[in-house]
């Protein structure tokens, strides 16, 4: 069973997909996650960011450097793995700008390690967020 959802005929995608909207895409904002997250969930192999999105989807930044992890084939393999375990997140989930900085030894996990893993982590990043004491009257 694959996961995979394409566009629809009309143009339109479909909420499981990664376009542009779910994507962090300027410097600027990986800046204002790096510089004002809310959260953070940590473990030995990555370290996730986040603060409440501007916008009403959940949009993602990858930070996979040749440094933590040499080959490309394995850089490619994880941002393939993040992105499918971010396109699986609830709809219900606040909205979150979140950023996946990759540590030395990620390239160990398997698949499904990495996406259980991934997927402990969003939920403490979205408990920490929902219980933050300014959560609703924020202004930035």
């Amino acid at each position: 069973m694959t996961h995979r959802v394409s566009g629809a005929p009309d143009g339109t995608r479909t909420p499981a997909s990664f376009g542009k909207t779910r994507r962090l895409l300027k410097a600027a904002e990986y800046k204002q996650v790096f510089d004002h997250n809310e959260a953070r969930a940590s473990h030995r192999y990555f370290l996730l960011l986040a603060k409440k999105s501007p916008g009403s989807q959940q949009r993602l930044g990858l930070v996979i450097a040749k440094k933590n992890v040499r080959l490309a084939v394995q850089r490619n393999r994880i941002k393939r793995v993040v992105r499918e375990t971010f396109r699986l997140l609830p709809d219900n989930d606040p909205p979150l700008d979140m950023i996946f900085l990759a540590r030395r030894g990620i390239e160990q996990l398997d698949k499904q390690q990495l996406s259980s893993i991934l997927r402990e982590q969003w939920r403490k990043l979205t408990r920490q967020i929902a219980q933050s004491p300014d959560s609703d009257n924020r202004a930035d």
